[in-house]
């Protein structure tokens, strides 16, 4: 039996709505790679550290959360040199979370001081406590129990 995971993937707030709007997730620019370390049924997280990608805006907060839909990694021609790889996702109702409260909270910002470190990565696996801290805060109703 597969054990659910979550993620959370890293994007400027302007681009994961988008992506909310027409039910996917990319993650690092487009590889595919990461999307096909999700299985269906886990849960992500986008987090934003920027406001618009390329500006200087700061965002800092949780901006999406939602459920894998199926297990396809599919490709999608945006421009001619450009066609990034997608996963499919149900988005959940939700308000956009700031993360500096949160940041004692959470296990996998293990220095506190250099909280930013690990979205460094652009995607990375956090533990079910962690992910249940953000969404308890980020979810209207309980939609993924």
């Amino acid at each position: 039996m597969n054990k659910t995971k979550y993620w959370v993937i890293v994007a400027s707030k302007d681009h994961v709505k988008n992506g909310i709007a027409e039910g996917f997730a990319q993650a690092c620019h487009g590889k595919a790679s990461p999307l096909r370390r999700m299985k269906k049924g886990d849960f992500i997280l986008y987090y934003s550290g920027k406001l618009v990608l390329g500006k200087e805006e700061k965002c800092q907060e949780f901006t999406a959360i939602g459920q894998v839909k199926d297990d396809e990694v599919y490709q999608f021609q945006m421009s001619p040199d450009f066609c990034p790889s997608r996963r499919n996702i149900t988005f959940f109702e939700h308000q956009d979370l700031s993360i500096l409260p949160l940041i004692n909270d959470l296990d996998f910002i293990q220095n506190k001081k250099s909280w930013g470190y690990p979205f460094r990565f652009g995607f990375f696996e956090i533990n079910e406590h962690d992910f249940q801290v953000i969404s308890s805060k980020m979810l209207h109703t309980k939609e993924y129990v």
